[in-house]
């Protein structure tokens, strides 16, 4: 358990540092109000049983009052207000750190539907625990200490028992929210593998409809939901039982309270003013803290997704290199990599060169470690073993930005935005006219025109149109955009052998050192070298 407060979120989210000390101001003001309207409640019922009528200054008493309440009233509103600000400058701190890590570390780390989970549905539960957690706690850091204080100074008696009684809830609450703390977070594991399963379901619905195979993966949908729903009802079961067990808890430290001043005051051991500021008081010293309670699991959800956050920020790769990228050869030495999770290494041992104007073909089994190399090359990952050099210089100490604007990279599943052909060409070069757009397109072998309209995550171009758009974006880099290295991975996989052709005479043509994956008899014939990887 991370203890009351998340310790990762009060150091990264400054926002939440400035919100808990805001919460224990109104602690304070909230503690003084309740004390002042607990002494104004037991003098005025008293003077009203004295004088069997209402006393003269009823009036200004009431008046009194009302201040109370709408000081009280006053403090929650800039509260409410205090963590909605807040949770809005956490959530979308974190989101923006989030998503720079997934741009750092592109080819690991969490799937996407993960991602969008996480950013969105899973971060908006840190409402719960701005709103509700964090100003209950900045009570309960306060109240019952000065609530405990003004009984003490009225009657000892009672302050003895608050202090033995009220440290039992903090005790109960610490194993309930140990118990929380591990259904909530099965819960969110149990959804992010539904999510994920959904989301290759939906990928993968075209081909399961070809194979006649779409209702077959009903079933595993529905055990996915059960899952889901079993830890859910658990969750909320837990939830339940707790807030229960605490409110018993307070009452009947309450009760001993009421039981003993009744006692005491029937033999005239208190007065009456006495034991009714004492009894007004007295569930005010343990309700901060009971709701603490309550409250955590209204903050279960978002912390659990905050976790997830910070572990995929904290495991992204933060390039520290401040050197420009020189000219020369890249050069991969002897290079390995293993990706988190797995026994046994991607890539062993990978060793190649390309000096500029060169093909370099990399070949070999699919799932041997071919694209984790160009990984490596882009510096998207950084190897264990070996070195990835560039002029002779070691890619951890270029500085990222530089050698990737030396670089044109087309990916084996190219991503596209919502736009045209055209919009997504000139992401290579963004100052790109009509004419180099086209040429680049003509060069690329496509036969479509640059107007043509493409939507999300390439819908409307088939597999083979992707990569004729990723490459002609490439070329645009290349000619416009002055990089000097164009790395490939399967680029002419799904294309015809006559744009094949073009496609490799068009690589050929740019001057740039090459490095290409491919499995494609044709290209391995053209390229100047083949470099064959082994899998581990």
């Amino acid at each position: 358990m991370a203890g009351p407060i998340h310790p990762r979120l009060l150091r990264r989210a400054k926002a939440t540092q400035v919100f808990l000390v805001s919460s224990v101001a109104v602690g304070i003001v909230t503690a003084v109000l309740l004390i002042v309207q607990a002494r104004l409640l037991a003098d005025w019922i008293t003077s009203v049983f004295d004088a069997a009528a209402f006393p003269a200054h009823s009036a200004a008493t009431l008046l009194l009052l009302l201040g109370v309440f709408a000081g009280r009233g006053l403090l929650a509103w800039a509260s409410a207000v205090l963590a909605h600000h807040s949770s809005a400058s956490v959530k979308s701190e974190l989101r923006r750190d989030v998503l720079a890590a997934r741009l750092a570390t592109p080819v690991e780390g969490a799937s996407s539907a993960s991602l969008v989970r996480i950013v969105t549905q899973g971060l908006d539960a840190l409402d719960g625990y701005f709103a509700k957690y964090l100003p209950q706690l900045g009570l309960a850091a306060t109240v019952p200490f000065i609530v405990g204080a003004a009984i003490l100074v009225t009657d000892w008696e009672s302050a003895l028992i608050v202090a033995f009684t009220l440290p039992l809830i903090p005790v109960f609450m610490a194993l309930i929210g140990w118990t929380t703390q591990k259904a909530t977070a099965r819960s969110f594991s149990v959804a992010d593998r539904l999510a994920n399963h959904f989301a290759d379901l939906i990928a993968g619905l075209p081909t399961l409809q070809a194979f006649a195979r779409a209702r077959a993966q009903r079933r595993g949908v529905e055990l996915g939901e059960e899952n889901y729903r079993e830890a859910t009802m658990k969750t909320l079961w837990i939830s339940f039982l707790s807030s229960f067990a605490l409110e018993i808890l307070a009452s009947l430290s309450v009760a001993v309270i009421a039981v003993t001043v009744g006692f005491r005051l029937v033999y005239g051991q208190i007065d009456f003013p006495t034991a009714l500021f004492v009894l007004i008081l007295a569930p005010e010293a343990f309700l901060p803290v009971r709701q603490v309670g309550v409250h955590f699991h209204d903050s279960a959800d978002g912390v659990a997704a905050a976790d997830a956050a910070f572990e995929i920020i904290d495991g992204a790769t933060s390039p520290t290199g401040t050197t420009p990228a020189p000219d020369g050869p890249l050069t991969l030495d002897d290079v390995s990599y293993t990706y988190p999770g797995d026994d046994s290494p991607a890539t062993d041992g990978v060793r190649l060169s390309v000096a500029p104007g060169e093909v370099v073909a990399l070949s070999g089994t699919s799932g041997g470690g071919k694209s984790t190399a160009l990984a490596m090359a882009m510096g998207f990952i950084t190897p264990e073993s070996g070195r990835v050099l560039i002029g002779g210089v070691d890619l951890r100490e270029i500085d990222a930005a530089s050698w990737r604007a030396r670089t044109a990279w087309v990916a084996q599943e190219p991503g596209l935005i919502d736009g045209t052909v055209g919009d997504n060409v000139r992401l290579g070069h963004p100052t790109a006219d009509a004419a180099a757009v086209a040429a680049a397109l003509a060069e690329a072998g496509a036969d479509f025109q640059a107007d043509k309209h493409v939507g999300d995550d390439g819908e409307g171009l088939s597999a083979g149109e992707r990569r004729r758009v990723a490459l002609a974006r490439a070329l645009v880099r290349i000619r416009l955009g002055g990089a000097r290295f164009l790395i490939l991975d399967e680029p002419t996989a799904g294309l015809d052998a006559d744009t094949e052709a073009h496609v490799i005479d068009t690589v050929r043509a740019t001057g740039a050192g090459v490095l290409v994956v491919s499995h494609r008899p044709a290209v391995l014939a053209a390229a100047d070298r083949v470099v064959e990887v082994v899998p581990a």
